[in-house]
């Protein structure tokens, strides 16, 4: 298949709602599709913040690390993707995968090659070139990466798209890169992965600076940020992005423009990523003229913002948040207390009041864009009746059940987690369900510990999607063992595996339906909802490029403040 040439466009503006909408629907957001921000309304003056192309940004948790191939958090790939890009790009109407260091690609051998034909006018941010030995370089890198680099992190997208790293060769799918020409690389495959190009949009298989990462020393994770083990390499990234890093301290990242970027400069000159982790202070930064927008608006905060006349910039729902059993804990192994579980749940009530309007319950784990889900999969509505019965029959003795939960974070599959927590665990708890609460601090490691082994029987978490293809849900999720579910199906697995490699088309689609059928009937976590999450800008920022993969690089945005600059010559 060959792609078109990069495009050098803006991608759409983003999509405004008023505050007679928000006030009408009190708390409920539009719907949105991409169109051009409306002018504030007259009353509203634009703010002047100091600087006028220094666009703030208001952030829910610091980055975890800025090494792309080593994250696993939306805040780390927030910034990483300002810094750094990859191969393929993301169509900013679409989500469609596109071209962006590749120009264009070639499916080769029944989809066990690819051949990437790249741009030739590209430079790493610290002079050195991108051409194919750095594409190979990059690639060679993530398939060697040592366990060492790899330990205290969930599964790495690497092993979610390739099956795994070198220590495992019969298992894995990568079997080499080569540069064929200076601008031309073969990426060698043992399988089909057919989500391979929309998977090279995903923040983590951006490209670095080879010798940055040899200078870094990027796989010696021997130093700590906010308690996470971090190489020099994952403070100091270098890519062929629009921004480059000024500086990364504790609560703030500042990035500067690229001067020798390949592609468009756009208004912004100066990015600042600041941490507020609670929703409410977010808000208030914004009101204020601290901050130019944030992600994760509240239902709180919603009616608040409007009124002083911000802007809410909806995505299409791309996460989902789930409820995951831990079946190493006593009883949870049982598939009748695992019904008992998913009967005891009133999905409607959880969402009302607590999530933005247009979020839908969850039957399945995979989202409705993506064409494959199957209406035919076990409900388990809410019967409180029934889930009293089902957990008498499991035999379950009283015993107390740890439910951990995040505390001051915000997700697009979670905005306000104390007060989904305190909803669920009211309505286990008049199930007969004895709760015990474990709050635990985002900063404090929480997705880790929730993905190792524990004492633990629940915990709440959600998936974000980062590109569009079912394995990117059901693949990373339950393609294989994992400490954080101790769910152990093999035929499940294999049906995995098998989907990955079938090509598009009715046979794939049967076959993800068939993997969600199977899913709701073993029930190793409960999918609760398809959240909606949205964005709220100052009235200076006219088009921000919300997309629902959240590819959003801050040389699209448009400021009201800042004259327009001449695209970048051809």
């Amino acid at each position: 298949m060959k792609t078109p040439a990069a495009r050098r466009s803006r991608g759409p503006a983003s999509s405004r709602v008023t505050l007679a909408a928000v006030l009408v629907a009190l708390v409920s957001l539009v719907s949105c599709t991409p169109a051009e921000i409306a002018p504030p309304p007259p009353s509203v003056t634009p703010t002047t913040v100091p600087g006028a192309s220094t666009f703030t940004f208001g952030t829910s948790a610091e980055p975890r690390t800025l090494d792309p191939a080593l994250a696993n958090d939306t805040e780390s790939y927030r910034v990483t993707q300002q810094i750094l890009q990859g191969l393929v790009g993301v169509d900013p109407l679409t989500s469609e995968p596109t071209a962006l260091l590749a120009e264009s690609w070639d499916e080769q051998d029944s989809g066990r090659a690819y051949e990437f034909t790249l741009r030739d006018d590209v430079a790493f941010s610290d002079g050195q070139p991108f051409d194919a030995e750095a594409v190979c370089a990059n690639f060679d890198r993530w398939y060697s990466l040592p366990e060492s680099a790899r330990s205290g992190t969930s599964r790495l997208p690497f092993e979610s798209v390739f099956k795994a790293f070198s220590d495992r060769p019969d298992v894995s799918l990568y079997k080499g890169c080569t540069a064929t020409a200076e601008y031309t690389v073969r990426l060698r495959l043992n399988g089909r992965i057919t989500g391979l190009i929309p998977a090279l949009a995903a923040p983590a298989f951006a490209m670095s600076s080879p010798a940055a990462l040899e200078a870094g020393a990027a796989d010696e994770l021997n130093e700590s940020r906010g308690g996470a083990a971090v190489s020099r390499y994952g403070q100091a990234p270098v890519g062929t992005g629009p921004f480059r890093l000024v500086s990364w301290d504790q609560g703030n990242v500042e990035l500067e423009f690229f001067d020798g970027y390949w592609g468009e400069r756009g208004d912004v000159e100066k990015v600042v990523f600041t941490t507020i982790s609670n929703p409410d202070s977010r808000a208030r930064a914004l009101t204020s003229g601290r901050i130019d927008g944030y992600d994760f608006v509240s239902v709180d905060s919603a009616v608040d913002l409007a009124r002083n006349g911000l802007q809410f910039l909806q995505r299409d729902p791309y996460s989902v948040l789930y409820l995951g059993m831990n079946e190493d804990f006593p009883g949870v192994d049982n598939i009748l207390f695992r019904q008992a579980v998913a009967h005891a749940i009133d999905k409607d009530a959880l969402i009302d009041g607590r999530f933005l309007n247009g979020t839908k319950p969850a039957r399945q784990f995979i989202p409705e864009k993506l064409g494959v889900s199957n209406d035919t999969v076990e409900d388990y509505g809410y019967d409180l009746d029934l889930a009293k019965e089902l957990l008498a029959e499991s035999g379950y003795d009283g015993r107390e059940l740890p439910f951990y939960y995040p505390r001051n974070v915000s997700r697009a599959y979670l905005p306000s987690p104390e007060k989904a927590y305190a909803e669920l665990s009211r309505q286990l708890t008049a199930a007969g369900f004895n709760i015990k609460p474990v709050p635990i601090e985002w900063s404090d490691g929480y997705v880790a510990t929730v993905q190792e082994s524990g004492a633990r029987a629940f915990h709440l978490l959600g998936w974000s999607g980062g590109y569009q293809d079912p394995d990117n849900f059901v693949g990373a999720l339950f393609g294989s063992y994992n400490d954080e579910f101790a769910y152990e199906d093999p035929q499940l697995f294999s049906k995995i595996n098998r989907a990955r490699g079938l090509p598009n088309g009715e046979d794939r689609t049967a076959a993800y339906a068939d993997i969600s059928s199977q899913i709701s009937a073993r029930i190793p976590a409960v999918p609760l909802a398809f959240p909606i999450s949205a964005l709220a800008m100052s009235a200076r920022v006219t088009a921000y490029p919300v997309s629902p993969v959240m590819n959003e690089v801050f040389n699209r945005i448009d400021l009201a403040d800042v004259e327009p600059r001449p695209a970048a010559s051809e």
